[in-house]
């Protein structure tokens, strides 16, 4: 099925999701365009939750999820917010299983993601910011219409979180939609298109952030999240995993299961 110009490559339709009954998404309804858009919130929120559902890792207890705008032969790619790549094998060893699969070409990947000269060394040789950047380039491997990542930034120092936020953020183009899920909101200025703010488990605003900021008389996107959340300060970097006040990244859902492989669903 063919998207229509400028049409979303995925919609929430009334999405709700439950763990033990409680709410941690609650009847969110959005589009996802071409371009970047950034989903924002405090911890436990629903971000997680939110991209987990979009991707079909996780099942919304209520509502549905459609993908009009998705298309190919791999048209998600999504990466968790912890990939534990097998050690033992080099980062070209690593892409080049998932490449095969999609016909894609591991060392144009490694390139796209800066570690083009890092493909003969091991995976657990490589630095955090190095294996974060192997896990972009493994869930884009293949042009997916649809690419989600939950804290491509999370944990790295400025320098390699600015490159690998650029690195997300360069895969979004008139076909492709790039959600990121980030507590770094310096990034989101300067790479999201649009800002999805999330406030327990519903979506408080959602839009183009110039749009965004006009309308609430923000300067920022860190002003834009104190007026609309109401804190007193926004997060200031990257929090770790970002959603789930124990660290564990789980926006309190601790039933679901994990996902180990990026771009490859638990369904």
């Amino acid at each position: 099925m063919s998207r229509m110009p400028d049409g979303p490559v995925a919609t929430l339709s009334g999405v709700t999701r439950t763990y033990g009954g409680v709410p941690v998404l609650e009847s969110v309804s959005i589009g996802f365009e071409p371009g970047v858009t950034a989903v924002v919130g405090p911890n436990g929120s629903g971000k997680s939750t939110l991209l987990r559902v979009l991707v079909g890792a996780t099942e919304p207890t209520a509502g549905e999820v459609t993908l009009p705008g998705a298309t190919g032969p791999k048209p998600l790619g999504y990466l968790p917010q912890r990939v534990p790549f097998r050690e033992g094998f080099t980062a070209r060893e690593t892409l080049a299983f998932y490449a095969r699969l999609v016909g894609d070409d591991p060392d144009a990947a490694l390139k796209r993601v800066g570690l083009g000269d890092a493909g003969d060394r091991r995976v657990e040789a490589l630095s955090g910011g190095m294996r974060r950047l192997l896990g972009i380039a493994q869930s884009v491997l293949g042009d997916p219409s649809l690419v989600a990542l939950d804290e491509p930034a999370s944990g790295l120092d400025p320098g390699m979180r600015e490159r690998a936020f650029r690195a997300a953020a360069e895969r979004a183009d008139a076909d492709t939609a790039v959600v990121v899920c980030s507590h770094a909101l310096d990034l989101v200025d300067e790479h999201a298109d649009r800002v999805v703010l999330l406030r327990r488990g519903e979506i408080a605003v959602a839009g183009p952030l110039d749009r965004l900021l006009d309308e609430h008389g923000a300067a920022d996107a860190r002003e834009l999240y104190r007026v609309v959340v109401g804190e007193t300060s926004a997060p200031a970097r990257d929090e770790g995993d970002g959603d789930g006040s124990d660290g564990s990244g789980s926006d309190g859902d601790e039933t679901e299961p994990a996902v180990h492989v990026t771009g490859v669903s638990d369904r």
